[in-house]
């Protein structure tokens, strides 16, 4: 079965979009003639099926294909607003100026969880310690 689509009603994206949906059910091969702006969709049937389930399958093709154009030309036409949203929501997310200002003053040498301390100098001692533990038993 072959299906003739003129590229200047439907999209591209949106028949790319409702051939994918469909290669569960069939092989699908795409050809394109830039002359005549038309893109010819072949399909090849997985299994066997007679006359009117062919018929039915055409059907099916031709409503997604207008579905998945028009869900194409919508998101189209609303990107603008979706990124305005999109942006002004990471914008709210962004921690205000107040976080950044802490009212504390605090000195880098101060160091009260012990993280600054090299890791010989911190657990050097404990090492002493059980080496004349072991020198005592």
């Amino acid at each position: 079965m072959v299906i003739k689509l003129n590229s200047k009603v439907y999209p591209l994206e949106g028949i790319l979009n409702a051939c994918y949906n469909f290669i569960d059910k069939a092989y699908i091969f795409l050809d394109s003639d830039s002359q005549v702006k038309q893109i010819k969709v072949y399909f090849k049937e997985k299994n066997r099926l007679s006359a009117g389930k062919l018929a039915g399958l055409k059907g099916e093709f031709m409503n997604e294909l207008l579905h998945c154009a028009l869900r194409y030309q919508i998101s189209k036409n609303n990107k603008k607003l979706r990124e305005c949203i999109i942006g002004r929501a990471l914008y709210s997310a962004l921690p205000t100026s107040d976080l950044f200002t802490s009212s504390e003053k605090s000195d880098y040498q101060e160091d009260p969880l012990g993280i600054a301390i090299p890791w010989e100098k911190k657990y050097s001692k404990n090492k002493k310690k059980k080496k004349n533990a072991r020198i005592k038993v």
